[in-house]
Order: structure tokens, then sequence, then C-alpha cells
């Protein structure tokens, strides 16, 4: 029986109905009652390419081994998988826990995911490696060495967009080639603020929608609920600034514009991403860098719902899917790229 992820079940079963394997873990488990009051589970299942929810109903073997579960097991599920008016839906499927080993292995992610997230952090240091500015290039590298593993693990979001392991860490180095692509089109955009307003912008979530070590279970922290992502990217910003060896600072006196100009512009990237006060900014964009910080980040988000939305909304005919929540309407397919 072949084994596959997430991601590879969702791309699969609509047009190959079968037979397969899946590895990961519990992330959600509920009793819930059909409209005949007949008691069944609804289990959410994760692993590093996404999730995806199955029903155990009364009369299945699921059913029974569902009752004794309490959230977080990593499991093996089997059975046949296929895609209905609902969503993606499993017959006569079982579960078994795995082995240490596989555990291990599903937590790494699967090859693809994994060689992905390791591409994008390179390019992610790389950049930083490269910034003109020694002031940002040492804010950044300085972030990197702090936070790094930290990063790596977490959510560009809860739901909406890169809402996986490491999803941040994509999130951001595709923003950052929109960055480097924007800045060549636009020359009087500085490039090496810009670059680091990317990766300052989202990395609160780092506490907002950020994975333990050892699990696909997103934890809510206390830290991110009271003071939200901005707030905290902020602090973070401000205190590493503030650590730099102060033998570097007096060195920095000596550069243009001045340090502490730097720094504030590079705060109101941060404070104004959002890009509206209603969403959540608290000042709007007044700068070249922040409009267009502001704007590759909403691009960058938009068109992973929208490509994630084809996987997983209901097709409504063959060329147009059902509503995107985030995108207000439905969605359709893109023309294909020209092919001589």
């Amino acid at each position: 029986m072949e084994k596959l992820n997430v991601s590879e079940i969702k791309e699969t079963v609509s047009a190959n109905p079968g037979s397969y394997i899946l590895h990961g873990q519990i992330s959600g488990i509920h009793r819930k009652l059909t409209k005949t009051n007949k008691p069944y589970f609804e289990i959410e299942i994760t692993d590093s390419t996404g999730s995806l929810k199955l029903k155990a109903w009364q009369d299945s073997k699921a059913f029974t081994q569902s009752e004794s579960l309490q959230g977080n097991e990593w499991v093996k599920v089997q059975g046949h998988w296929s895609n209905n008016e609902y969503g993606i839906d499993a017959r006569d499927w079982e579960i078994q826990e795995l082995e240490t080993k596989e555990v291990e292995e599903t937590l790494a992610g699967d090859r693809r995911t994994r060689e992905k997230q390791s591409e994008d952090y390179k390019y992610i240091k790389q950049l930083c490696h490269s910034l003109g500015d020694p002031r940002l290039r040492t804010l950044c590298l300085s972030f990197l060495e702090r936070f790094g593993d930290r990063f790596r693990r977490s959510a560009g979001a809860r739901n909406l967009h890169h809402a996986r392991r490491g999803g941040l860490v994509e999130h951001v180095a595709q923003m950052m080639r929109a960055a480097e692509a924007l800045s060549d089109a636009y020359t009087v955009l500085n490039k090496d603020l810009l670059i680091t307003g990317v990766l300052f912008h989202d990395c609160g979530k780092m506490w907002e929608n950020s994975f333990p070590a050892d699990s696909f279970t997103m934890p809510y922290d206390s830290r991110a609920e009271l003071m939200g992502h901005i707030s905290i990217g902020t602090e973070i910003a401000n205190t590493l600034w503030r650590e730099i060896d102060t033998d570097t600072i007096e060195e920095w006196k000596l550069f243009g514009p001045p340090s502490e100009k730097v720094r504030i512009h590079l705060i109101h990237l941060i404070l104004s991403h959002h890009g509206k006060i209603e969403y959540g900014s608290p000042v709007l964009p007044k700068t070249p860098e922040a409009i267009a910080l502001h704007h590759i980040d909403n691009i960058d988000a938009k068109l992973e719902m929208i490509f994630q939305g084809y996987e997983e909304q209901e097709p409504l005919s063959e060329e147009v899917y059902s509503k995107v929540w985030a995108l207000e309407s439905n969605i359709v397919k893109p023309l294909e790229k020209f092919d001589g």
C-alpha cells in the first residue's frame, strides 16, 4: 500500500481514489452527533505538508479506536481514500501507533518540503550576508543566530496562509525574492532596509504561530495573545539592536544616514505592514519601503491562499472552485502558460 503525505493525498485522490497510508499526528479530536443523534468522531491529522479531517462513524473500527485517543498521538492511518462533495474522505480506515523512528521521520517532513525549506533558509541567510548596510546586516545575522531554530519551525499563520511547520521561512523567502525583484525595478527603494523589513515583519509569529520542537500541534501562547505579533516583532528588533556590541555602535556613528534614523525606519516597516489601522497596524505605511513591504506581504499571502484553494475547495465546475473565505470570492483555474 503506497504511503502519501497530506498534500499528496489531496492532490491524488480526486483522480485516483484508492488505498493509501498516511503518517501524521492527531492535532484535533472531537466527539459529535449526527442529525439522528448517532455519535461519531471528527479527527484532524497533521504532517509537515498540512492537515485533513476524517470522520469515524459509530459502526466502524476507527470509531472504536478513536474512543481511546487523547490527542497528539503519532499514528499511521490506512484505508481507501476518495474525494466527494464534502472533501477528502476515507472508507474502512484504521489507526496504528507509529514507532519512534517513524515519528522522527514524520516530524522531519517529507523530502520535498524538507528540501524546499532548507533551500529557502539558505537563501535568506545568503541574502542577509549580502546586505550593504553593516548595521542592518549585523542585525539580520544576529536574529538568525539567536532565533534560527524557532524561526524554522514557525508557521506563517494559524489558518489562512503558510499555516504549516516551516511556513514562516517559506513566506519570508518568497517575499525576499519579490523584494529583490521590486528593488531592481524601482531602484530608488532602499533595498537593504526593505529586505530587513521582510525578515522582521512577522518575526513575532515565532510566538503567535510557533510549533514545539517535537510536535505538529501549535499551542496558544499568552504573550502572543496579550501583545500580538506586530508588538512582539517590534520588541525583538529593538532588543537585538540595543544588544549589539558598543564598540560596533561607536563605529556606526561614522555612517550615514544616522543609525537611530535607520532603526526608526525599520520599526516603521514592522508597525505598518498590515497596511491599515483596522487590520491591526498601529500606523499606516508612510515611506516607499513600507508601502512596498505591505503589498509584497499581501501578494504572497493571497497567492498562497489561491493555490491552496485549488487543492482544498469544492469544485463547482471544471474550472471554478468554491469561495476562499479570505479572498472573498469563488476562485477560477488560471490560464495555462503558453506552450509553443
